[in-house]
């Protein structure tokens, strides 16, 4: 598996869905300047997926107060994309998620961020937080039975928007509002003996 952290995030053109319209020529460049965090789930109308974009879309303000565009991508077709946006979540349809999602009918954008299941022709539960110059800042990849913590994909954001403000590291288990640490030996020192 590919590691992307630290590279500028692969780019595409594809056809997403958002609001009951196909979109042409749909670029993760379009949100230059935002963040992004862009996630893979395996295919339309299954079980842990639509629990998922529900997950995501019920937290999607907490998304935007932090500047951060979230973006869903399978491989399946707007089409069906459609279908599913039009299918009442108690019948197992994502019918209310308002963000976009990409279709990779032709799984060249699952290939280029590392996260085609071989020999399924399905994506792992990717998800990649993409800074405001476009690089890979944080990659996660689930199995295909293992749902995400959406709140985990908040935590991160803070994190990388607290380090980019302040210039301190974030221990494990930080929290927005919770004590960091200058990256060296003294600092490391201080977090210990407050902790």
């Amino acid at each position: 598996m590919a590691v992307l952290v630290g590279k500028q995030a692969p780019e595409f053109k594809a056809k997403a869905v958002q609001e009951q319209k196909i979109i042409e020529n749909f670029s993760l460049k379009q949100f230059k300047r935002k963040y992004v965090c862009f996630f893979f789930y395996p295919l339309d109308f299954t079980f842990v997926c639509p629990t998922e974009l529900h997950a995501f879309e019920e937290k999607l303000e907490q998304f935007e107060q932090r500047d951060c565009q979230l973006v869903g991508c399978s491989v399946d077709s707007p089409f069906s994309h459609l279908a599913w946006l039009n299918t009442p979540k108690e019948k197992g349809g994502i019918q209310g998620v308002t963000y976009p999602i990409v279709s990779d009918l032709n799984k060249t954008i699952a290939r280029d961020y590392d996260v085609l299941v071989p020999g399924e022709g399905v994506a792992y539960r990717g998800l990649f937080l993409v800074d405001k110059e476009g690089v890979v800042r944080h990659q996660i990849v689930n199995d295909l039975p293992l749902g995400r913590n959406v709140d985990e994909a908040l935590r991160m954001i803070d994190a990388l928007q607290f380090h980019e403000q302040h210039g301190e590291v974030c221990p494990a288990n930080w929290n927005k509002g919770s004590k960091a640490m200058t990256a060296d030996q003294s600092g490391l020192e201080t977090y210990f003996a407050k902790a």
